[in-house]
């Protein structure tokens, strides 16, 4: 089952193509690094699929099938932004409160068990939390959904290297533990090297390469870094890209 796919997928702002002609399988199972340089397109491309935006062109499609932003797709998947809508004002408590209200599917236990285990207070207030807590806090919200997608859009972008650390061990976890295909984007693969399965890189709103780490490694000989840097470099979609891409359809 292939959780993202999109066929000549487009979005153009003010006459200006942020996407241009996406043509992705991404298969389940994975975490996928999205990756690329800041406008490539990769904001736009994860609104796209969580149904936060409508394409100006092609389509997209997520979980096997769903129309993206269906009411079958809004159940299933759970998206972390970049800028998570926490209210400062409120306890955690609260806060859970609030997304428990908004969303049909919910694991109240799980939500409050987690953030004991991350000596998260139910009585503090959002404000009051550092970045890593703010950060744990939004992804405690987005697993309580139980989701089998989970799209995370720069989430590493406010936080120091330790809670950087614990944030992306808390991802790889439930992606382990639970099942949970994983979409995270990020504009420094250095965080997602250790840990991703699936690569895509976008440059200039088009796809230049995706494919499963361990092909691309094998029939590139270089690591995911270099591997991103020899295909934005280049302009182009590679070899590697055609083959794993190939191998993705209809799964």
């Amino acid at each position: 089952m292939n959780v993202i796919e999109t066929t000549a997928l487009g979005k153009r702002y003010r006459g200006k193509w942020a996407l241009h002609d996406c043509m992705l399988a991404i298969p389940g199972n994975h975490l996928v690094a999205l990756v690329g340089p800041n406008g490539a397109g990769k904001s736009t491309l994860l609104n796209l699929a969580v149904g936060l935006a409508q394409p100006t062109a092609g389509t997209v499609t997520v979980l096997g099938g769903a129309p993206a932003g269906s009411p079958d797709a809004l159940d299933r998947i759970a998206f972390v932004a970049q800028d998570a809508p926490l209210y400062k004002n409120l306890p955690a408590g609260a806060m859970l409160g609030v997304a428990r209200n908004l969303n049909r599917r919910w694991d109240q236990r799980r939500a409050e068990d987690r953030l004991a285990q991350l000596e998260i207070p139910l009585k503090q207030r959002v404000g009051t939390l550092s970045g890593g807590q703010k950060a744990q806090l939004a992804l405690t919200i987005a697993l309580a959904r139980r989701p089998s997608l989970l799209v995370l859009d720069e989430p590493f972008s406010a936080l120091d290297p330790v809670a950087r650390d614990d944030f992306l061990a808390s991802v790889t976890g439930a992606a382990r533990d639970e099942g949970v295909s994983v979409v995270l984007s990020s504009h420094v693969l250095a965080e997602l090297e250790r840990v991703a399965t699936y690569l895509v890189v976008l440059g200039h709103g088009e796809v230049k390469v995706a494919g499963p780490v361990s092909e691309l490694i094998a029939a590139e000989g270089a690591g995911l870094e270099e591997i991103t840097l020899r295909h934005l470099r280049a302009g182009r979609a590679g070899s590697p890209r055609s083959s794993a891409s190939a191998r993705t359809e209809g799964r």
